[in-house]
């Protein structure tokens, strides 16, 4: 049986805590609080614009260059993955026209 020694405990222990409290901490100070209608609709914009910002990151940098087409396949796979997630709204098919889209692309070019 494996012992599982108080420095290695604590330190998960102390890991978990450290990576749960950034989460709780808003939830908890904004519960008694109510936001204004226009900050709730600005905070509604924070997800995709986070997203967006990760997404683009890594279609178009390769190395921490901008990289475009044809060198870099990326940005042109991403085309029909967006077709199908407005479309379809299929986590599962996004992801696998994207890699469909990927792999056709790196086959052919």
């Amino acid at each position: 049986m494996l012992a599982l020694r108080p420095a290695i405990l604590l330190t998960i222990l102390g890991a978990s805590l450290v990576t749960l409290l950034p989460r709780l901490l808003p939830f908890a100070a904004l519960r008694a609080v109510t936001l204004p209608g226009w900050a709730e609709r600005f905070l509604r914009f924070v997800p995709p614009a986070v997203l967006g910002a990760l997404l683009a990151r890594e279609l178009f940098l390769v190395g921490g260059k901008l990289v475009l087409p044809p060198a870099n396949l990326a940005p042109l796979a991403i085309l029909p993955a967006l077709v199908i997630a407005l479309w379809r709204k299929s986590l599962i098919g996004t992801v696998l026209a994207g890699v469909g889209a990927m792999f056709v692309l790196r086959l052919f070019l």
